[in-house]
């Protein structure tokens, strides 16, 4: 029942992250009021998850043959293997080993009884959120279910994992600052998933970071890059960036910062209509073109919520967002006045995530995930997260134009207009560094001026 209980919640954190209302949750919810809960929950976890580790071992007699025939098959395959468990989630456990030929790997584990309880939690689910929703009709959180139907079985796929993984390490191989481990296709199977085993510390903890002599701004910058290039140009998204899941390191042979992404088992596949919605929305707010911000918000679903759906994906206040997200960085006021509005709206967010594609569930999920990480970086809504994420729209819509277009003339001239759009990002990245950033709001407002038009 503990971990049916713990399933619910979880997904019911994502509905709330996704629309809003857990936005900076390290602010938001006082540890006084709360500390109750978050302890609770916490033992429970590992009283679950200990209980299924300890029944499966138990569930071999110590000393039986069959008890043998595992432990030499564990020791067939690896010279040496951690019985302690590096990290454990709701999902697996990952242990760490080495193989016979000295190579150290990561070692992912399946909990026992999770594929046979999948079901039964996700029916659970759809119980309860149909009692809520008998006392409460205004809330509408089907869509939790329909999500847990289709992505759970796809996480408990290690061998889909493993294909994720593979695909997003080739997809996204010029960043030479990410570091994917190789999967050891020969030792994994659908429950087990081997793979390298790559050490170092979580994107938020700054101490680590500050210790190894790591720049939190240039991390930042690359977890910008890095996602903004899965959303806006490939539209093939890692949709779990908890700071467990992407660390950082100094590469032991260059030196350079590097950022390691782990957990593939949950990506979002964006189709080509709604990504190139999604960069055109995006184009709009940073470029302040309220006119196109309401068109594309409602062809993505929102209706006549667009302002509040603007609000969700930007973290800003309205104001700021009419104002130009990139023209100034949230202040105190902002951040309060977003946390105590939202409990306000919760009807409204309830409505929207009802009627937007399913898609954008996760993509908002990833967003506030995200912005937590910057928070705790101390480097949320920088003008270079906002640069980068329009230098991705600008190809992105670039490309599926001359990929429409016959025209060698039109080609060249998309090809021009490309490259003087990424030349005024680069202009005004530099004044940014130069001049500061109150001067270079200033030639970023003349710039729009003169070309108000963005590709």
């Amino acid at each position: 029942m503990a971990r049916k209980a713990l399933k619910l919640a979880s997904w019911t954190s994502m509905a709330l992250a996704a629309s809003g209302i857990y936005l900076y949750s390290n602010k938001y919810l006082d540890p006084n009021d709360f500390g109750a809960v978050r302890v609770g929950r916490a033992v429970a976890t590992t009283a679950v998850i200990s209980y299924d580790y300890l029944t499966s071992l138990k569930s071999v007699p110590y000393g039986s043959e069959e008890y043998l025939q595992l432990r030499s098959k564990i020791h067939d395959l690896f010279q040496s293997f951690d019985d302690t468990p590096l990290g454990t989630a709701s999902l697996a456990q990952v242990h760490k080993a080495v193989l016979h030929d000295g190579r150290t790997v990561a070692v992912k584990v399946q909990h026992p009884k999770v594929r046979a309880q999948s079901s039964k939690d996700i029916l659970l689910m759809e119980v309860l959120i149909l009692a809520v929703k008998q006392l409460f009709p205004e809330f509408e959180f089907m869509w939790l279910v329909d999500e847990a139907k289709k992505n759970l079985p796809l996480e408990l796929d290690f061998l889909n994992e493993g294909r994720n993984a593979e695909k997003v390490s080739q997809m996204l191989k010029h960043f030479d600052f990410l570091k994917v481990p190789r999967i050891h296709w020969d030792l994994s199977t659908e429950r087990v998933l081997l793979m390298e085993f790559v050490d170092g510390g979580q994107v938020n903890d700054r101490d680590y970071m500050e210790k190894n002599k790591i720049d939190v701004n240039e991390i930042s910058r690359h977890l910008g890059k890095m996602y903004s290039e899965m959303i806006f140009v490939n539209g093939f998204v890692h949709c779990d960036p908890h700071p467990g899941n992407v660390l950082v390191r100094k590469h032991p042979g260059t030196g350079k910062a590097e950022i390691v992404l782990l957990d593939h088992g949950l990506y979002q596949v964006l189709t080509e209509e709604f990504r190139l919605n999604y960069c055109h929305l995006w184009q709009s707010l940073i470029w302040t073109d309220m006119k196109r911000v309401k068109e594309y918000s409602q062809r993505l679903g929102a209706g006549d919520l667009y302002p509040l759906f603007a609000c969700m994906l930007t973290a800003r206040s309205w104001n700021s967002v009419n104002r130009g997200i990139s023209q100034a960085p949230v202040t105190a006021t902002e951040d309060l006045e977003i946390r105590n509005n939202a409990a306000n709206y919760l009807p409204q967010i309830s409505q929207l995530l009802n009627h937007v594609p399913r898609q954008m569930l996760l993509i908002l999920k990833t967003n506030d995930l995200l912005r937590g990480i910057e928070a705790a970086l101390g480097t949320r809504a920088s003008a270079s997260s906002f640069l980068n994420m329009s230098r991705c729209c600008i190809r992105a819509l670039a490309e599926h134009k001359k990929k429409n277009t016959c025209s060698f003339f039109r080609r060249t001239q998309i090809s021009f207009r490309e490259a003087f759009n990424l030349w005024q990002i680069n202009l005004h990245e530099l004044i940014l560094r130069v001049k500061g950033l109150k001067l270079a709001d200033r030639v970023l407002a003349l710039i729009c001026w003169l070309f108000p038009a963005p590709l």
